[in-house]
């Protein structure tokens, strides 16, 4: 399985994304990986390491899209290394690509240079959060900024796909994210929405609101790119803000050291299930090839899980699977619309 990585994306490439890399070299032995971005930095860093040098290339690309770059005039470069990287998929060179890079411009150039999956109106992003049970599929994260029914039914069909084929759920409960469990409530879209993926033939459990998201009632929760990107970004927050104030109030008791080593395993556990490393990054579903979207504050360990999923992805071939769902479903349809994509 050959990966195509964006060495230069993120805040902390290329040494994170490089030594990410070499983690994932020494973790899994099917794996190749083709290193994308500047190769002078790409082989300094490399040097003293320890990995196997034969399942490793360096595709040279001597532009990098800044994350403060205005998405239309990073599409225009060429020679950047998320463009090269995207490239290669697109020629039959890599199975998947993965870049935490600037977001939009991935979502972009994935869109122009591999297309979107036949019957799919826009990609979305399907990001993983945790619950107090099982992680859940939230779909779309941030890809679109504004959507149509038709696109939410259409992302009910992908996330259904994933925790299917990807998380192992048989029939997988799929939800919609509304401010309440009523048909009757929400706005348009989602009482639209509902209309439509009610009689879908999926494992429907109708609206779920916010306060339940992290029971672990839901596999699947859909919702348009706006919304998805506020829960994903908040929940991230809230977690980070939840283990720095117990940390905070147990320093502030006179027995604050010694209660924190009694409870130091359990906030560890708490951190790694919150944590956005452990899941490595976002597939990007709905589009002609396996793109994986990090974070941009990506470590090496998220990338090495990133490089995982884009690997389990590329050998179940996803996006196959995801375009025969939605082709297969699509009839169903009433009405069809576009969506502005998100920066």
């Amino acid at each position: 399985m050959i990966i195509a990585l964006d060495a230069m994306g993120g805040d902390y490439a290329p040494s994170a994304i490089v030594e990410g890399a070499v983690e994932a070299l020494n973790e899994y032995e099917d794996l190749e990986i083709i290193l994308v971005g500047d190769e002078r930095a790409i082989t300094k860093e490399l040097l003293g390491k320890q990995f196997p040098s034969l399942r490793v290339k360096i595709n040279h690309a001597p532009e990098a899209v800044g994350m403060g770059e205005s998405p239309m005039a990073a599409i225009r470069k060429k020679n950047s290394s998320i463009r090269k990287a995207i490239d290669l998929v697109k020629a039959g060179e890599a199975h998947a690509v993965v870049s935490a890079g600037h977001s939009g411009v991935v979502m972009a150039l994935a869109l122009i240079v591999l297309g979107a999956s036949t019957g799919v109106d826009r990609p979305a992003i399907g990001a993983l959060m945790p619950t107090f049970k099982k992680p859940f599929l939230l779909i779309d994260a941030g890809a679109n900024v504004d959507s149509t029914p038709a696109n939410l039914f259409q992302f009910a069909l992908m996330g259904n796909a994933f925790a299917k084929h990807i998380l192992g759920r048989p029939s997988p409960r799929v939800a919609i994210l509304s401010i309440g469990e009523e048909e009757s409530k929400g706005n348009e879209l989602t009482k639209e929405s509902f209309k439509l993926i009610q009689p879908a033939g999926l494992n429907f459990m109708g609206n779920i609101e916010g306060k339940d998201l992290f029971a672990g009632e839901a596999d699947v929760v859909v919702c348009d790119g706006f919304v998805g990107n506020i829960v994903l970004k908040t929940s991230e927050g809230l977690a980070e803000t939840v283990i720095k104030m117990l940390k905070q109030e147990i320093g502030s008791l006179p027995t604050g050291r010694l209660g924190y080593l009694f409870i130091k395993k359990a906030l560890r556990g708490f951190k790694k299930k919150t944590d956005y490393a452990e899941y490595g990054g976002a597939p990007l579903l709905g589009i002609n090839g396996t793109c994986i979207i990090s974070h941009g504050r990506s470590t090496s360990k998220a990338i090495k899980n990133a490089v995982k999923i884009a690997a389990e992805f590329s050998r179940k071939k996803m996006f196959e699977i995801i375009r025969e769902e939605i082709n297969s479903k699509n009839a169903m349809l009433p009405l069809k619309g576009n969506t502005v994509a998100a920066g």
